[in-house]
């Protein structure tokens, strides 16, 4: 699992980094660094939908997923329980900086294939690559919001984790067809936090998170069918 510890190593050392970058910032340095992470993250989301959608084979899924997910989200209530729970630890809006570090990291094909490439075949190419990646933005992230970014380090370790642990198991799963569909769904996601940031139009992204399951259930449906 080196390469899983060395790309969250690489979010805790850039959230350490950005913290002090953003202790030393004027209030207008603060905000220009608030925009920019918020047309990375609309760039990226829009990136993410615009190169998937035209291979999805179920066109209509996104939909359905991001509208029931929508739902389940909005009934259990969690992106309501996240910032109270945040807001105790944190007088800043940390909550809106951390749900967008979660999807940024986590919701990708370099975190996701990662740690398979890695458990099967003693390959850390891929998490190597999105460790620099997330370097980055972890440091922008962070001196935006402060040094509770590196939480999403420990968030980040699970879920490489458990991937890498469960990769026999999950690896035939994983086909090209569901991750083109996971990406589209995390690409809406991750959009609607950039425009967030951005103050554009709020969403309650953690609510929209259910969403991602709807794929994972559809694709369950089809191989038990077939």
């Amino acid at each position: 699992m080196i390469g899983t510890f060395v790309n969250a190593g690489t979010i805790l050392a850039g959230s350490v980094a950005g913290s002090l970058i953003k202790k030393g910032l004027k209030e207008k340095y603060q905000n220009i660094l608030y925009d920019a992470m918020g047309l990375a993250a609309t760039g990226l989301g829009l990136h993410a939908v615009v190169k998937n959608l035209s291979d999805s084979t179920y066109p209509v899924l996104f939909i359905i997923s991001l509208s029931l997910g929508g739902i389940i989200g909005t009934a259990i209530d969690i992106d309501s329980r996240f910032q109270k729970l945040v807001q105790r630890y944190s007088k800043t809006n940390l909550g809106q900086g951390l749900s967008t570090a979660i999807l940024l990291f986590c919701i990708g094909t370099l975190s996701i294939l990662g740690p398979i490439e890695s458990a099967l075949n003693h390959n850390n190419t891929y998490l190597f690559t999105n460790a620099t990646l997330d370097l980055v933005t972890s440091l922008v992230l962070a001196s935006s919001y402060g040094i509770g970014i590196a939480i999403s380090a420990l968030i980040l370790f699970v879920w490489q984790g458990s991937i890498y642990l469960l990769a026999h198991q999950v690896s035939p799963f994983l086909t090209p067809e569901f991750m083109t569909e996971i990406s589209i769904v995390g690409g809406f996601l991750i959009l609607a936090s950039g425009l967030s940031i951005l103050k554009i139009k709020t969403f309650q992204t953690l609510n929209l998170l259910p969403a991602l399951l709807v794929p994972v259930v559809w694709f369950l449906i089809l191989n038990i069918r077939l």
